[in-house]
């Protein structure tokens, strides 16, 4: 292990740190990451609308349920319509799931593509 230099003395790293380093990094990565803002691509898929803008810049703690909303209002779905999302055309999130999590899981070149449709396409 190497030794962190700390004035005149050679300290050990392992008892300069502390103890509860690891939470308080990953406590300050999610703080991070709940004030960004997630790109989001929305593609048509089936028999859906194709929206006239298709990118958005969508606040990263709202869930899925959000964006199903949105689309549905936007594209003027019936209340009783069904509206399917998924994410890269081969899943459907869950619908409290957040969109920072599945941008950091599933996102790529800096946006998350959700495909919607009116009908099951995929899964």
């Amino acid at each position: 292990m190497e030794d962190i230099e700390s004035g005149d003395e050679n300290v050990s790293s392992k008892n300069t740190l502390p103890k509860n380093l690891d939470q308080q990094t990953v406590t300050n990565s999610q703080l991070d990451s709940k004030d960004k803002k997630v790109d989001c691509l929305l593609k048509a898929a089936g028999d859906a609308p194709i929206m006239k803008k298709r990118r958005w810049n969508v606040d990263g703690v709202k869930p899925v349920s959000y964006i199903i909303e949105f689309i549905k209002k936007y594209i003027k779905c019936e209340p009783s319509e069904s509206l399917f999302v998924y994410v890269n055309q081969t899943f459907v999130p869950s619908p409290d799931q957040t969109l920072n999590n599945l941008y950091e899981c599933f996102g790529t070149d800096g946006k998350l593509v959700l495909h919607y449709c009116k009908s099951e396409a995929w899964g």
